[in-house]
């Protein structure tokens, strides 16, 4: 992926693709103009880190702004993007290599290097590389997700969205219960992420995240 900060290339690179390739031209046009303007406006948080971050915040933004300003209400509009947001997650993917036996040991190296690399400013994560075999935990303590959606106000209406993507994605791994009780952007101190794996043929009940 080419991390260049130019509208359509952010479109593209984002989880609006498909939704993005059904509006009609018009459309297509004014978001794209609307990215423009919050391209510039966040230009401080432009590094290589959050590239994929800002493809999908801002294109959250200028895909909602646009559409409500076609005529959607704000339920319509959320309906159209969580959708083809939702959708374009992987989590067959995590589940799948979740039933490797080495799964939490590799996580509890791939997840840091890949924070590392893959956040930028705006972020800050406490690590516990004293955890147990079988459990896995951290927290985030600073989320660009958040500090941007409350600054464009829409915190309450995608801050949860995006929550939601890793109760997907991490919701039902194999014999592994992820558990978290707040978000940053639910209004919590910082966004506890837990993962506990069960032997097989162990009783138990996946945990009902947030």
């Amino acid at each position: 992926m080419k991390k260049i900060y130019e509208p359509l290339n952010m479109i593209k690179n984002g989880r609006y693709a498909v939704l993005y390739g059904k509006l009609d031209p018009a459309v297509q046009k004014e978001i794209l103009a609307r990215m423009k303007e919050l391209i510039e406006e966040e230009r401080d948080h432009e590094d290589k880190g959050n590239y994929s971050h800002l493809c999908n915040i801002l294109s959250t933004i200028a895909i909602d702004d646009v559409l409500k300003r076609s005529g959607k209400t704000d339920e319509e509009a959320f309906e159209m993007i969580s959708t083809h947001m939702w959708a374009a997650l992987t989590p067959e993917m995590y589940r799948k290599l979740s039933k490797l036996p080495f799964f939490m040991t590799v996580m509890r190296k791939i997840i840091p290097l890949g924070f590392k690399y893959g956040s930028g400013k705006g972020w800050n994560y406490v690590w516990h590389p004293e955890d147990p075999k079988e459990y896995y935990h951290f927290e985030t303590l600073e989320c660009l997700y958040k500090y941007i959606f409350s600054k464009h106000g829409v915190l309450e209406r995608f801050g949860p969205m995006f929550c939601h993507s890793d109760i997907i994605n991490f919701g039902n791994l194999h014999n592994i219960d992820f558990i978290r009780t707040k978000t940053l952007c639910q209004g919590g101190d910082c966004c506890d992420f837990r993962f506990v794996r069960h032997c097989k043929g162990d009783v138990w009940e996946r945990t009902k995240s947030i």
